[in-house]
């Protein structure tokens, strides 16, 4: 059963994308329906176009062409507070942590928090909660060059998670750890997602974490979705060179 019979309406929607750089196409026409409450991966070899494809989903550039919507709200034509108070619903985790070497685990935490403006004492509250979460309670005054790989993809989690977002992006979030860190971290993942009900949508390179904790999948080659359906469904029987290279890789 896919994520859509499951989780019905799409929580991003994406229509007729188009992307170019210097002449090259980034991205070419594409359409992705992303289900609400789903863990969805999109894969590609470099080049394919997942950065590109992460950073308008995320809103953090605009397509030259084609429509994005969250919910039955089109997002890629906001400016200026609306779309920072779009982007503040989003979380995002990156493949070399993005945190901040000056501050402590608990500081860096509390980061998007101050940002938002929340009272000390509630930042405090809520980075207790979120260290709790992620199973790094002890790690609260430790720096970063104290921290594992593991432990600082944690801070990274708790970070993006703070101010309760909807959507959580994953780019590349296991590719710099080693099998027993990715595997624990994509557990913490599907742990958090059944959890707190939000979506994930994780861009890699590597089908083993696609296999390891993704609903439905999409694959994406020379900046266009080739293949989509359920995990089953393309490692059973890939349809395209594409996706059989990536299964068999």
């Amino acid at each position: 059963m896919s994520c859509q019979e499951l989780w019905g309406k799409p929580v991003i929607s994406l229509k007729g994308i188009t992307k170019t750089y210097a002449a090259v196409a980034a991205l070419r026409d594409v359409d992705l329906s992303i289900p609400d409450s789903c863990i969805y991966g999109i894969i590609g070899r470099s080049g394919a176009g997942k950065s590109t494809l992460l950073r308008i989903m995320s809103l953090l550039e605009g397509p030259d062409s084609g429509e994005v919507y969250y919910g039955a709200e089109r997002v890629d034509t906001l400016r200026g507070h609306a779309l920072l108070e779009r982007r503040r619903k989003m979380g995002m985790i990156f493949q070399n942590f993005n945190l901040l070497g000056s501050r402590n685990a608990a500081a860096n935490i509390a980061y998007p928090l101050e940002i938002a403006g929340m009272h000390k004492k509630q930042i405090e509250k809520r980075v207790t909660e979120l260290l709790e979460l992620v199973d790094i309670q002890d790690k609260r005054k430790a720096r970063l060059r104290e921290l594992s790989g593991g432990q600082k993809q944690r801070v990274a989690i708790a970070r993006a998670l703070a101010v309760s977002p909807q959507v959580l992006f994953c780019d590349e979030a296991t590719s710099s750890l080693d099998p027993q860190t990715t595997r624990s971290i994509l557990s913490l993942i599907r742990d958090l997602q059944e959890r707190l009900k939000i979506t994930v949508i994780l861009i890699t390179h590597q089908m083993e974490v696609i296999r390891e904790i993704c609903q439905e999948v999409a694959v994406l080659e020379e900046g266009s979705i080739v293949e989509q359906g359920s995990v089953a469904s393309v490692f059973d029987s890939p349809k395209t060179q594409a996706a059989r290279e990536l299964v068999h890789a």
